[in-house]
């Protein structure tokens, strides 16, 4: 079933530049989109990812939240004739504060649907205050109220399929239980991977201070290992036509590398291209 995405503007957010990729710019502020998927083309609409609460409780992590009425989820839903009522599943990529603050937004009948292991890392106090108490304690009601939450256990299953053309893998990098949600499009296979890449030119296409061949530029925030974010990386580049992370827009792959840009809706139109060469450092 040939399934197509269109992106949902959230806002943006300033943040510090080295947050985004390891080493880049220390001190220096950047401003990034914050962007949610809406999946159609199957039978009910799916939402990935729900952004920021409110521009407040960015300030808890230092940052500065940019976000207008016309970035309500309501309202960027509405742009495509959708209601937050005919959302089937809400899935998540991982429960950071910019990624879970509108699940409540939702009926308890819309379910929900992440990585029990991201579920457990969000109360473990790891990246503390990464999950904020309010995203965490809905998803515990949740928790409690049948047929509101669905947990998977991706890294043990492997790939699942949520619906015919929409599966959920484990992602292996950023968090402990991030999540890739892929998505077979008339063009391929799209993946929505989260936070497992920030910024495609400083890490992919001319990767920030690498010297080896081939070699990712990590970002400055995750939980893993520097191998299992570069590792997890490369997997994406191997394994889809087209990469959607969260803060950058999306870009189409051709032979492991970054060859355009799209702008808010895959399949689309590239709207910047990007030479077809080998990786080298900067």
């Amino acid at each position: 079933m040939a399934l197509e995405i269109k992106l949902l503007d959230y806002g943006d957010i300033e943040l510090e530049s080295s947050f985004l990729v390891l080493g880049r710019e220390c001190g220096r502020t950047r401003r990034v989109p914050v962007y949610g998927f809406l999946i159609l083309g199957g039978r009910y609409p799916i939402v990935v990812d729900t952004g920021y609460r409110d521009n407040a409780i960015m300030e808890t992590l230092g940052m500065r939240g940019l976000q207008f009425h016309e970035n309500m989820i309501e309202n960027q839903l509405a742009r495509h004739g959708v209601k937050v009522g005919d959302v089937r599943y809400v899935c998540h990529t991982h429960l950071h504060i910019d990624h879970a603050g509108k699940d409540d937004h939702f009926p308890m009948n819309t379910t929900v649907v992440l990585n029990r292991r991201e579920l457990e890392h969000s109360v473990s106090g790891l990246m503390f205050p990464q999950y904020p108490k309010p995203d965490i304690q809905h998803l515990i009601e949740r928790l409690h109220t049948p047929g509101a939450l669905r947990l998977e256990d991706t890294e043990i299953t492997g790939e699942i399929e949520l619906i015919p053309g929409v599966t959920l893998d484990w992602a292996g990098a950023h968090t402990e239980g991030s999540m890739n949600v892929h998505v077979e499009t008339a063009e391929g296979r799209a993946t929505i991977c989260g936070d497992v890449i920030y910024d495609f030119n400083d890490q992919v296409v001319k990767p920030l201070n690498e010297v080896n061949d081939h070699e990712p530029r990590v970002t400055g925030n995750h939980s893993v290992s520097k191998r299992q974010e570069k590792a997890a990386i490369k997997k994406l580049l191997n394994s889809s036509r087209f990469l959607l992370p969260i803060h950058d827009k999306p870009a189409k792959i051709e032979a492991d590398k970054v060859i355009g840009r799209l702008d808010m809706a895959v399949p689309g139109p590239i709207t910047q291209s990007v030479p077809n060469r080998d990786w080298f450092p900067a």
